[in-house]
């Protein structure tokens, strides 16, 4: 059964033009696409009382992260909405991260178009802003 929250966050995605690449009605998750745009497998999680969005960036490269963790923390300023992220992993007790996320939380609630038109915007241009800098560090 569709709750109504993911029948809301659908129309959006269907308004907004993105292309919905997989669907879980039972997990209210939504995966979209708009590759002209930088949106790639990005995945919308309606958790009442919140939609997250979440989208893989790159894997933490393995050479001066310490200078990676600093920068990425300075990217962070200059998006809208929304923040890039850290995974955890736990390895020997201590945690340590792998991979980096684009990650927003929206109220559903008082959840609108523009809301979640601005948050995907805030990705794409984000990722318009660093991409070339992103890549670099990748290829550590």
């Amino acid at each position: 059964m569709y709750t109504a929250g993911f029948v809301k966050v659908k129309s959006y995605l269907n308004e907004l033009g993105l292309a919905i690449v997989k669907e879980v009605a039972d997990d209210d998750l939504f995966v979209v696409q708009d590759e002209n745009n930088g949106i790639n497998s990005l995945i919308i999680d309606v958790e009442d009382p919140i939609v997250i969005l979440e989208q893989f960036i790159m894997d933490v490269p393995t050479q001066g992260q310490e200078c990676f963790y600093r920068r990425l923390l300075q990217m962070n300023r200059i998006l809208v909405h929304g923040a890039f992220v850290l995974d955890a992993e736990l390895e020997n007790g201590e945690a340590t991260a792998t991979r980096v996320y684009f990650r927003d939380t929206l109220q559903l609630q008082n959840l609108d178009l523009n809301e979640l038109e601005g948050s995907i915007k805030a990705l794409s241009l984000g990722l318009a802003e660093v991409s070339t800098e992103l890549i670099e560090f990748s290829k550590h």
